[in-house]
């Protein structure tokens, strides 16, 4: 993995992180966001796996149902978000639409994804911290919009 900050606009930063062949994009990413501290951001990216497992949350049963892609696919489309867990530290929450061979596609929250050849990733910082609270009603951990929350740490 290499990775770049490519603008200082003064009110956040924007870093290009590029994965590597047999990376685990998921884990990777945050992991790099969690070494740099990062504590809101959106997130864009675009590359290929050669294998990948999606989720669909399962309200009912409160997990991810995980759907297996077993073959080489394109990353169409990757966005998401960072903010700040119930841990202290930097979650990552990724949605993709994977291209197959036949032009079909799957989708879902990404769980994991080995990078082949590549994946681009554009991380675009704001200034704010957001934080991520689990909502055990739902299951899912969510972005609490409430800004006093957000500013007075945890």
């Amino acid at each position: 993995m290499r990775s770049q900050r490519i603008a200082e606009e003064g009110r956040g930063e924007t870093l290009i992180v590029v994965l590597d062949d047999g990376e685990d994009a998921f884990s990777r990413l945050q992991e790099f966001a969690r070494k740099e501290g990062v504590s809101a951001a959106s997130l864009t990216a675009i590359g290929a796996f050669s294998r990948a497992t999606v989720g669909w949350f399962d309200f009912a049963s409160k997990s991810y149902k995980e759907i297996a892609v077993d073959e080489q696919c394109e990353v169409l489309s990757a966005i998401g978000d960072v903010a700040v867990g119930d841990d202290g530290k930097a979650s990552l929450h990724v949605h993709v639409v994977l291209g197959l061979s036949d032009g079909s596609t799957r989708g879902g929250h990404l769980l994991k994804g080995t990078v082949h050849p590549t994946l681009e990733v554009v991380l675009t910082e704001t200034p704010a911290k957001l934080r991520r609270r689990k909502r055990p009603a739902l299951g899912i951990a969510l972005i609490d919009a409430d800004p006093q929350q957000n500013s007075g740490g945890q």
